[in-house]
């Protein structure tokens, strides 16, 4: 996210805000900058006396400003961190008089996770007035996003570089949860020596992803309405449930038929056309020229349709005793029945 660096390049030159506002649907993208700051901004020996985390459950707004107001003993200046500040909902208009003046020797943050800031509230006029306090909006990457850009940025601070299909396995997998994403990079920085390509082997026998049977290559299979290999791949999911949760599979499929729908809508069907309007991968793109010689429009409306009841099945909503095994099968029947 290019606003993250532009605030923590500013933070680097000395730039820096009174107040940080961060707010949105991203944790990740709050828990960068926050953590930056609370690492950065002051020496091990000042934070002690200068550095305070708060969290919005256990404080209150008037309390907040009382200590922002104070003056640090020991740095040039002092850091306040207000971690889950959503929680400050409530009353969080009071900060107004304090965001209008604020304390020059604090540097104020505030991360609001998991939404934004309602714009009809007072505090966000006043954030906008200040030009000298700094709002991030935080929000969710798609999928195309983690794989053109987030991963191989994470990879690359690591050292480590990946191939495509290795990358579409641990997106598949992990989704867009960047913080996992994050993690799980970490430890294979752990493992493999630097400068190394991330192959699918790798990601089979470090991760505990399987090359051959994993929601990338079911996906793929019914593109090409393989149905050899989506029996083979759905009888390996229902003997390794846990390795293979369903939950997972049902919204790699659901969100490829849901491009593959709007695939169906377009005239314009070239690779840009189609991945600006779906937010698909590479190889989303070729999957759905396949698949939309084999799933016409209403044949897909069914199949979200099916994806859903199963969802709701899964849940043990109206189908009590019915096992993993058993949705599988008719989530195949679903698809290609």
């Amino acid at each position: 996210m290019e606003e993250v660096k532009k605030i923590i390049a500013n933070i680097k030159k000395g730039i820096i805000a009174p107040i940080y506002f961060l707010m949105g649907e991203e944790p990740y993208f709050i828990d960068v900058v926050a953590n930056y700051l609370e690492k950065h901004l002051l020496e091990e020996d000042q934070k002690g006396f200068d550095q305070l985390v708060l969290y919005g459950q256990d404080v209150t707004v008037p309390t907040i400003i009382d200590y922002a107001r104070r003056f640090p003993m020991m740095a040039e200046r002092q850091l306040i961190i207000i971690k889950e500040a959503q929680n400050l909902r409530a009353s969080i208009d009071q900060l107004v008089p304090y965001v209008e003046n604020p304390t020059a020797s604090t540097v104020l943050v505030f991360c609001y996770k998991y939404e934004k800031l309602d714009a009809r509230k007072k505090l966000l006029k006043s954030l906008g007035k200040n030009q000298d306090c700094v709002v991030m909006e935080s929000k969710k990457l798609y999928e195309n996003q983690v794989i053109s850009s987030f991963l191989p940025d994470v990879m690359k601070k690591k050292h480590l570089s990946i191939q495509p299909k290795a990358t579409q396995m641990l997106v598949d997998f992990l989704g867009n949860d960047l913080s996992r994403i994050e993690n799980e990079v970490n430890k294979l920085a752990l493992i493999v020596p630097a400068n190394t390509e991330v192959t699918p082997d790798i990601i089979e026998k470090n991760i505990g992803i399987s090359k051959e049977f994993n929601n990338f290559e079911l996906k793929s299979a019914f593109a090409t309405n393989d149905k050899v290999k989506i029996a083979r791949i759905i009888k390996h999911f229902a003997e390794n449930p846990k390795d293979n949760p369903l939950v997972v599979t049902l919204t790699v499929l659901y969100g490829f038929f849901q491009k593959l729908l709007i695939y169906h809508s377009l005239t314009d069907v070239s690779d840009k056309n189609v991945m600006a309007a779906t937010k698909a991968t590479f190889f989303d793109v070729k999957d759905l020229r396949s698949a939309a010689q084999h799933y016409p429009m209403k044949k897909v409306s069914a199949i979200m349709a099916g994806l859903r009841e199963i969802d709701v099945k899964s849940k043990g909503v109206g189908a009590a005793s019915t096992t993993p095994a058993d949705l599988l099968k008719e989530l195949m029947m679903v698809i290609n029945g």
